[in-house]
């Protein structure tokens, strides 16, 4: 990639690294089922006007995908970055949706992979175990289990987004937007009582932490990342992206005191290592294609 090219990807990543940070701050205020409505709701504003009606047949895959990614992804991440208090592990455990990924490729479309990116999936795995034990992780087990759910549901969803045809990636998020408010609020609602009440006693810092899910992560970060998969592989782009939760770590470390322990080091390096090795190889097979 030429330079300007890398330099929009470290924006990138930059954008969604501070996004743990800023949503960490809003959720201490803002319900996080609530806290993600009100993102879509934000984010559903300018993009109501650029949206593509999905083609024909393509309405109960597209809903499955918004319903995936944008109520139970979203909203079970931000309720485990909640529930975890620091930034490290939610960052790093979320990067599981890869190999998960891969194995519901394998699963319900059947796509093959080699033994060298079963390895890696085992190794990020094992790394997800490992960093289990570490203390800062073992003293909020319940932040593990629900990231990891949201990693599945991230993971269905891109299986699932496979199968859409005729949508841009700005129209699949704005759907996405627009048809997840309503279930998180109901969600909200139920799980979250008194959310909605106190949003008049919440603090600029937390409205800040709305807008920017909204505009900078989803619509800028997004938006850029768009620009980029036109312009070369996503395999080729996919590596660069695990720098967010590189970045995310030392943003924990600096501003909300994380101290990881050896665990979540050693774990960490073994999901993202794994991470990396399913990037390269998807890589490297698009160029044998050509």
């Amino acid at each position: 990639m030429p330079v300007r090219d890398l330099v929009l990807l470290l924006l990138v990543v930059l954008s969604w690294a501070l996004n743990f940070l800023t949503s960490a701050f809003a959720l201490r205020e803002i319900p996080p089922f609530l806290f993600t409505a009100l993102r879509f709701a934000l984010l559903a504003l300018p993009l109501a006007f650029l949206l593509k009606r999905p083609p024909p047949g393509q309405w109960p895959r597209l809903i499955a995908v918004c319903l995936c990614i944008g109520v139970l992804h979203f909203g079970l991440s931000f309720s485990a970055l909640k529930a975890a208090g620091d930034l490290s592990s939610p960052a790093i455990v979320l990067q599981s949706y890869v190999p998960m990924t891969a194995l519901l490729a394998w699963w319900l479309l059947g796509e093959r992979f080699a033994w060298r990116t079963g390895a890696a999936i085992a190794i990020s795995f094992a790394g997800v175990l490992v960093l289990g034990f570490d203390p800062l992780v073992l003293d909020r087990p319940l932040a593990l289990v629900l990231m990891l759910v949201s990693a599945a549901f991230l993971a269905l969803g891109t299986v699932l987004m496979k199968g859409l045809r005729g949508l841009d990636m700005v129209s699949q998020q704005g759907w996405t937007a627009l048809i997840a408010v309503t279930p998180l609020l109901a969600v909200s609602l139920v799980l979250e009582p008194g959310g909605l009440a106190a949003l008049g006693s919440v603090s600029w810092i937390a409205w800040l932490g709305v807008a920017y899910a909204a505009f900078v992560s989803s619509l800028f970060g997004h938006g850029l990342y768009y620009v980029l998969v036109q312009r070369y592989p996503v395999a080729q782009v996919t590596p660069w992206l695990l720098l967010v939760p590189v970045f995310a770590i030392a943003l924990g470390i600096a501003f909300l005191g994380d101290r990881p322990g050896p665990r979540l080091w050693i774990g960490g390096a073994m999901v993202l290592g794994g991470v990396l090795a399913i990037a390269l190889r998807t890589l490297a097979k698009s160029r044998t294609r050509k």
